[in-house]
């Protein structure tokens, strides 16, 4: 993103995802803020300045463990609870592969902090655990105690 002025970059920025939003270029979650830092070449607090705008304009709103989201659309409850879904799917079975860190970040639009977490709620939980060479793998499928759904 071109630097104008440093005060209205944040403008920028928003106004970018605005349009990307009126475009239906972003439908639900709205990309991870490290995501945003990289697209548009500026600093996590410009980002956050342009998300909080976009709040203020009743356009995005947060959820706490889930990211942003256009206003009254996406899945909002917790990372983890999405991810546990994956355990959920069909034909998945005790001693699959589980998705890496990287695939959770791209498939969720998470961020590695938050994506971390949940894989450490999981292991805390038996669902997954360390497989065979350096990745993870299903212990145990969820019986829906583990987590709550909507």
């Amino acid at each position: 993103m071109p630097q104008g002025s440093p005060r209205g970059t944040y403008l920028e920025v928003s106004e970018s995802l605005r349009e990307k939003i009126r475009d239906g270029k972003i439908t639900e979650a709205l990309p991870s803020q490290s995501a945003l830092v990289s697209e548009y070449g500026v600093s996590r607090s410009t980002i956050e300045r342009a998300l909080a705008t976009l709040k203020a304009d009743g356009v995005i709103e947060s959820v706490q463990g889930a990211g942003w989201f256009m206003t009254g659309a996406g899945d909002r409850r917790p990372l983890v609870e999405r991810v546990t879904d994956l355990l959920r799917g069909e034909g998945v079975k005790v001693g699959d592969r589980f998705p890496t860190e990287k695939e959770l970040c791209e498939r969720f639009g998470a961020s590695r902090t938050a994506v971390r977490s949940a894989i450490a709620q999981m292991e805390g939980r038996g669902l997954i655990g360390k497989g065979a060479g350096r990745g993870r793998e299903v212990l145990t499928l969820p019986t829906g105690r583990e987590t709550q759904t909507a």
